[in-house]
């Protein structure tokens, strides 16, 4: 696939709100079309990271919590912000460990994405997580977690049927049955994914 058209052309930015984690920007733009328009954008001030610790017994673990935005309950991914000026990987690694108490011996990005791209400059990145042995959690001071260690499969089929609704938990949990289908992993890891 190859890229048409001309792209989007920004000037005059102008700054509607902004937080330590997000900025509302405004900028007059011409389209590919070359018509005049008003375009807003939210920009994000870290990487989502999301890790999927794999077990050698074919499990993984999911966070549950109480999301304030949808204001209701999610089971997801070990998952939070990564500063944009470190390294997605240590962000990840903090993450796993915060959340859930686990460190890994095994990391491997699997796993980059856009998140609302016509709105947001959000991205994200994914990790799996194996060689997983246990430490101390760490977790944010507004966070109250639970964990469950549940076969990858049976997650997998939570997010197929939308139980599990978290974007990111979902594209990594595909994105990794795909890779186990396409002879991407080991045959120890393809095995432990495909039961």
């Amino acid at each position: 696939m190859v890229p048409h058209g001309k792209p989007w052309r920004r000037s005059n930015e102008r700054t509607a709100f902004e937080n330590p984690w997000l900025a509302v920007r405004e900028y007059d733009a011409v389209a590919p079309t070359g018509k005049p328009a008003v375009y807003g954008a939210v920009h994000f001030k870290n990487y989502a990271i999301a890790v999927l610790p794999l077990y050698d017994d074919g499990t993984v673990t999911l966070v549950g919590q109480n999301r304030f935005v949808f204001g209701d309950y999610s089971w997801e991914l070990p998952e939070g912000g990564g500063s944009l000026e470190a390294d997605p990987l240590e962000s990840a690694q903090r993450e796993l460990r915060e959340e859930t108490g686990l460190e890994a011996a095994q990391w491997r990005k699997i796993l980059e994405a856009q998140w609302s791209n016509s709105l947001t400059d959000e991205r994200a990145f994914g990790f799996l997580a194996t060689g997983l042995t246990h430490t101390q959690t760490q977790p944010d001071e507004t966070e109250d977690l639970a964990l469950a260690r549940v076969p990858f499969g049976e997650a997998l089929e939570a997010a197929s049927v939308g139980f599990i609704k978290d974007a990111l938990t979902v594209a990594m949990l595909l994105r990794l049955h795909h890779m186990a289908s396409k002879g991407e992993l080991s045959g120890g890891l393809a095995a432990l994914v495909l039961g």
